[in-house]
């Protein structure tokens, strides 16, 4: 996970484009992000989605054409995102946010060879969420 710091510039706009699903961000630094909601959505660091501890994650499949529906701020330091399949429970910090953008090209690589790994494609369903207290996936 990226290292949060004090020195992560602060967001000076943000921009939702809903036709082309990106969330645009530009920080104190100078620096533009256009980060797709998909990999918002399938990064989203919610428990729901990133687990209780490594290895717990969930993949996070079928968001392609996922929409942001609401967009509230949290505080001064985070965004929280309702997404149009429900998912509303990640706060996406503003050092998350960058970490998001800068490494995008990552992080898809990443989430491709994870999908790869599962058989998966990012059209997949996501199977229904295990029943609560089932403790593995399967």
């Amino acid at each position: 996970m990226a290292g949060l710091t004090k020195d992560t510039p602060a967001p000076t706009s943000i921009v939702v484009h809903q036709q082309s699903r990106v969330l645009e961000i530009g920080f104190a630094d100078g620096k533009q992000f256009r980060i797709p909601f998909e990999l918002m959505r399938v990064y989203s660091p919610s428990a729901e989605v990133q687990g209780h501890g490594p290895g717990q994650e969930v993949l996070q499949t079928g968001k392609r054409g996922v929409g942001l529906d609401d967009l509230s701020q949290v505080g001064h330091y985070a965004i929280q995102p309702r997404f149009s399949d429900g998912h509303d429970s990640g706060i996406f910090t503003w050092e998350y946010l960058y970490f998001l953008g800068e490494k995008q090209d990552e992080l898809w690589r990443d989430y491709e060879a994870r999908l790869a790994a599962a058989g998966a494609t990012r059209d997949t369903e996501m199977p229904p969420p295990a029943a609560p207290g089932c403790g593995h996936s399967h």
